[in-house]
């Protein structure tokens, strides 16, 4: 009995995404090694902006943290409005791009890309790229072997995405069917999930951030509060001050939150989800404070995960510019002057100064979010 050895048994063991996408990237290289790089961009429908996700070239990724709207790519909205694929065998054909992104690719020495586009049940989803530093080399039977690994790729993404989906829909299936409703809006949570994706972008570099944590950061983000769902509704809901015990009792959601993941993960079979411990630190350490006076734990500093610092900053700051039915909202200006109060005191100042330097992009956020009561 002859034995065979199957070149991508490595998708069948425990890992993350990006180590498939790179065990995928292997197997491309034994029937086209002039695959130089295989990268995903995921797409936003609610913003039509396209970011980077993920990558398979280790250290030379010339479109680190890059995000565009769609209607600035021409080249590949035309690919989404035609349904097929697009071949460049020679990107000197397009050196006199306006796209950056095309740019980029060019400077970075690749001489020829093949995109395809994702779609799950027929909703766009994303982009694959592969890209060599050789021109002329996707030759019809190249190509009709990257279709299939083009595929492959594509239901793993989108099995990831569906696991963050799974996550959602059942917390928000929980709180719907338990009665039990927090008063921020779902336009608070896509507020503030985009104005944590855009403190991490800022702090890409300072950090070593790379787009895998950044993205998952913006899907995790929402679900900061779920322990909240266990809170009762005389406390969750009043709208006068709580007293010292009902405090006590509303500080208990951040642990509250991380049981609730730790359960949904076992009963849902998510234990393969990217960055799952990077929800449970969000959930966990979004109410610390910088100077230990937070709870539940009384981190400091370093000590709190950089991803609950970040979502600490963005759900502080909507929750002051935001109207609630116990207050008014407050302007930018004030609940700025407020963030750099509490920056290096219960905030984190990295953070907090990555919103107060980009509020350009943060009122552009809160024009196409905006309150619907």
């Amino acid at each position: 009995m002859k034995e065979h050895h199957d070149f991508l048994q490595e998708l069948n063991q425990q890992g993350t995404l990006k180590d498939k996408l790179v065990t995928a990237h292997k197997a491309v290289q034994k029937f086209c090694p002039e695959i130089a790089r295989i990268s995903i961009a995921i797409y936003d429908p609610e913003t039509t902006v396209l970011k980077t996700y993920l990558h398979s070239s280790g250290e030379d990724n010339p479109l680190q943290n890059y995000q565009a709207l769609l209607e600035n790519a021409p080249s590949l909205k035309q690919i989404l409005e035609k349904g097929l694929p697009r071949v460049i065998n020679n990107m000197l054909t397009f050196e006199d791009s306006a796209s950056e992104h095309t740019q980029r690719i060019g400077r970075a020495g690749y001489a020829a890309s093949y995109t395809l586009p994702m779609f799950n049940n027929g909703n766009f989803i994303g982009f694959i790229f592969y890209n060599s530093k050789i021109k002329n080399i996707f030759t019809e039977s190249v190509l009709d072997q990257l279709d299939l690994m083009g595929h492959l790729i594509s239901l793993m993404i989108i099995n990831e995405l569906s696991n963050i989906h799974t996550l959602s829909a059942v917390i928000k299936s929980t709180s719907h069917i338990t009665h039990r409703r927090d008063p921020e809006t779902g336009s608070h949570l896509d507020r503030m999930s985009r104005f944590s994706l855009l403190i991490a972008r800022v702090l890409a570099d300072k950090y070593d951030l790379d787009d895998d944590y950044i993205q998952h950061l913006f899907m995790f983000a929402p679900l900061h509060d779920i322990g909240k769902i266990a809170i009762p509704d005389k406390i969750l809901l009043k709208q006068g001050p709580l007293d010292d015990e009902e405090t006590k009792t509303m500080k208990t959601h951040a642990l509250k939150g991380r049981e609730m993941i730790d359960d949904l993960v076992e009963n849902f079979g998510l234990h393969e989800t990217d960055h799952i411990d990077l929800l449970r630190n969000i959930a966990s350490y979004h109410h610390e404070a910088v100077n230990g006076s937070g709870y539940p734990e009384g981190r400091k500093d370093q000590e709190i995960p950089l991803e609950a610092r970040i979502v600490a900053v963005a759900d502080v700051f909507d929750a002051l510019t935001s109207e609630r039915p116990y207050k008014k909202a407050w302007s930018n200006e004030t609940a700025l002057a407020t963030l750099k109060q509490l920056a290096g005191v219960k905030l984190d100042s990295d953070c907090v100064n990555a919103l107060v330097e980009n509020m350009q992009e943060v009122e552009e956020i809160q024009r196409n979010f905006k309150e619907s009561f």
